[in-house]
Order: C-alpha cells, then structure tokens, then sequence
C-alpha cells in the first residue's frame, strides 16, 4: 500500500453513506464593520423543499463584541469508515481575535442552537501562554485539539529556528476535555513547540499530525503590507508531529513567505499522504510517507502569479484554501485574490488534472480598479458575478463539499482585516454563500444561480460569513478511523 501511494497511485473509498445536508452551520463576524454588534451562528436552511430554502433560519449572538469568529468544529471523536451513527451534537467556535472559546450545542434542536460553554481568554492565557486560536478538531480520544496562531500578545517567532528555545509555548495547541469541555492545557511537548501555527490534520493509523506554519497575528492585525515579506511575518514551514507522543519529528521548509495555511489527508483511512496550500506563492505541496516513518514534500500545483496595475503589488499572487470529496476523487481550490475555485482529479495523486474552474468574484474581475497586464492562463479579464440581481464581491474563501461530493458550498470573507482592505465593497455590502454544482463525473464546475444566501441582508447590518459545517457530517472535519 505504502509502495503504491508513494508512487501517486490513490485508492478510492467506494462508500461513505450519509444522508443530504439539511442545515449548515456559519460563523459570523461583524468585526472591522463599523457595526457594534456580536458575533453570531448563522443556521441556514439547505432543504430544496423548504419554504425558507437558502435563508438563515436562526441566529445565535455571541456574548461579546469584536471576537472574530472564524473557523469552527464538531467534537465528536473519529467516525469509522462504514460508521454512519457519529453523533456531532457539539459545535466548537475558537475566536480568532479574542481567544474565547465557544461551544454550541447543536444537538438538542438542530435549527435552533444554543450557547452552553464560554472559555475566556484569561484562561487560555495564564495555563496555555497561548492566543489567537484558529482550528479545532476532535482527536481519537475524544478530547478537542485548538490549534493557535501567537501567543497572548499576537508575537511568534517565526524568522527563529524551531527548536530555538526562545520558540516555547507560541505555535502549538491546546486540549479541552472532549466530555466536559475544560481545558486541559497544552497538548505538545514543551521543547517542541513551533514558530506558528494555523491548521492541522491528522491520520490515527499511521500515528501522524501534520501541521501548518501561519503568521504572526501582532502583524497581520494591521493588514497586509508588501513590507513584510522577508521580515518572518508570513510563515514558511510544514510541521509533522508523532500522534501518540505528541513531539515534533520534521521540519519542512517550502521557502521564504510561502504561508502553508490549509493542511488536508486523503480520507481514505490507510492512505498516508495529503496536501498543503501555501496562501501566498500559490502552491500546493503533496506530503506522503517514505520509509521508517519519514515523510517527504513535493510540489504538484503551482498557480501562476498575474503582473497587473492599480494593485497593491505588481505581482498578484494566488491564494489558496484546499478541500478534498470524501472518496478522494477530486481537490478544490479556491483562489481568494484572483477570484476562482479550481476542480483537479486525483486519479495520479503526484498529478493533480485541472478538470474545472468557474469564478465567482475576485480582484482582477473586467471594469474594477486592478488591470491585468500579463497572465500565464485567461485570454481576459473575468465578468462579474451577479446572482438574484446582487452582485458578488469579494472573492471565494472557504469551502464546504456535501459527503456525495455534488454541491460546493462558498463564503467569499477571509479574515475581516484584509477583507476591508482587499475588497471594501464586501464589507459594505456583506458576505454571501454560494453553491456550485459539480459533476463528480467527467469534472466540471457551474455556480446555481438558484441559491444565494445574503449576509447583506442581517437584520443588524451587513456582516462577514466565513466557516461552514453540516451536522451529518462534512469534508473537512470527517477524519476516517
């Protein structure tokens, strides 16, 4: 098996039985909107036969202001592969900005959800000496792994050796207790602890965690600045931790401001390899197992930068978040600054095709402020999009992929700060959530222009939509047992 997967060869889950998605879970910021208003839980109705189909059917406010909700997880432990009774009663919600940690209970009345646990800051400041939290998943064990980009002043050390001793407590994580929901503390070894951090996965069969290097929240809080390359604010390393002793045991380094940030494993429970976007040179990185438990990187995409005028840089890299079907048939891309998400099968796992791509908004769109001068791939510029007479701005964030692998949905707010700087419009005129149809066939990607969800319509104003789950389970969250 290992043989064949470090050839580029993939195995195909034949099946992953779940039932349609019904509701989907998004978290809400109005941070960096001028709105005084809290957080909130969009619950949104996914049921085609529905009277409130593509409409937020409930929300549910935060306690405070100005925490940036963002990325979120389920804290049910790791289904089995013909497993379909995993109970995902419990939404995690990490705040990028505060530390808070909220936990949602989703299972009472799923349409319906309810704050029932607040972790404040503090707490993750004086046992953990570490903040800005971003993923959260459910370990085999049971218990929550949070993964944190700084330590409590938004500072890492990511231009420092990461076995420096200066480096102790900034990247990492932290564990809360998968019953009680207390915090446990950190979960790595002291001496191990990287730089920076973003995302992670892991493989409970192979004893592996792979994880991302970030950037240094203390910088990033200003926005994004062409003066910081160089300067170590953007991350550059790909982390690979032994699972059950919890140590750091490589390193990679994929070069100077790459910024590695979504880091993703074939579903298939054997498979021993997986892929990582860096959000700033445009590049994905399959990582795969060698022998005695090494593992090695390669490059297998590479999306061109585009030279253009009226930008903030004459170079407009791509930037990157990655998903995968749960049969590992085929990766998304979505390319926030340019504006497109890409469709690639992975029948050669080392050999990414390109078999679809649609654009749903972005910065190089035909008639905006930012000219195209030379480009590797488009002939011109891209048209707008307008879906139910509103047009879309911003560009395609995350991604969410129902379990059958045929409905792509997308967020187009990345992280509030660069979102009032990139694409202002969004921010006046709040996010949306599309839905692209995909034939898992042939390939091919085309947006419905039957579904929108217009977070410009919030009865506070208009706010910014980014992380998206389903509680019958979902793309990124599904780890395989």
């Amino acid at each position: 098996l290992e043989k064949l997967l470090a050839c580029g060869c993939s195995i195909r889950l034949s099946i992953y039985p779940a039932p349609r998605e019904e509701v989907a879970y998004v978290t809400c910021t109005y941070r960096e909107t001028c709105i005084d208003q809290p957080d909130f839980l969009a619950t949104i109705d996914l049921n085609p036969r529905s009277p409130y189909y593509c409409q937020v059917i409930h929300r549910l406010p935060m306690p405070n202001l100005k925490d940036e909700l963002h990325s979120s997880g389920w804290s049910a432990g790791c289904p089995c592969f013909d497993d379909t009774t995993t109970k995902r009663n419990k939404l995690i919600l990490p705040c990028l900005i505060s530390s808070r940690i909220y936990v949602v209970d989703v299972g009472s009345q799923c349409r319906a959800p309810k704050l029932c646990k607040m972790i404040e800051p503090v707490d993750v400041f004086w046992k953990c000496n570490k903040g800005y939290l971003n993923i959260p998943r459910s370990l085999p064990n049971g218990d929550i792994l949070i993964a944190n980009t700084g330590d409590p002043s938004g500072n890492a050390k990511g231009t420092l050796p990461f076995n420096n001793s200066m480096n102790k407590l900034i990247g990492g994580f932290i564990v809360l207790d998968g019953e009680t929901f207390e915090l446990k503390g950190n979960w790595e070894n002291e001496c191990d602890s990287p730089p920076s951090g973003y995302d992670f996965c892991y493989k409970p069969r192979h004893n592996v965690l792979v994880s991302s290097a970030g950037v240094v929240p203390k910088c990033v809080g200003y926005g994004f600045s062409p003066d910081d390359f160089k300067k170590g604010v953007f991350g550059r390393r790909l982390n690979v931790w032994n699972l059950s002793c919890r140590s750091l045991t490589q390193c990679f380094d994929l070069g100077e401001d790459s910024l590695p940030l979504s880091v993703k494993f074939l579903h298939n429970p054997d498979a021993a390899e997986g892929y990582v976007s860096c959000a700033l040179s445009g590049i994905v990185y399959r990582f795969y197992k060698c022998e005695r438990d090494n593992w090695a990187v390669e490059e297998v995409i590479r999306i061109p930068a585009k030279d253009v005028t009226g930008w903030i840089m004459p170079k407009m890299p791509g930037s990157l978040d990655l998903i995968i079907s749960m049969d590992d048939k085929y990766l998304y891309l979505s390319n926030w600054l340019h504006g497109d998400i890409r469709q690639y099968e992975l029948s050669k796992t080392c050999k990414p095709r390109l078999v679809g791509q649609v654009f749903v908004g972005g910065s190089i769109l035909r008639g905006g402020p930012v000219a195209v001068c030379r480009d590797e791939e488009l002939k011109c510029q891209p048209e707008p999009l307008v879906i139910k007479c509103k047009r879309v701005y911003g560009g395609p964030g995350k991604m969410q992929l129902s379990v059958d692998g045929k409905r792509l949905y997308v967020t187009n707010s990345l992280y509030s700060t660069w979102d009032k700087q990139f694409y202002p419009n969004l921010v006046k005129e709040g996010s949306v959530m599309l839905q692209i149809d995909v034939d898992t066939e042939k390939g091919g990607l085309t947006v419905n222009k039957n579904f929108l969800v217009d977070f410009g319509k919030e009865p506070n104003g208009p706010c910014l939509a980014h992380d998206i789950h389903f509680p019958c389970g979902d793309s990124t969250t599904d780890i395989l047992a």
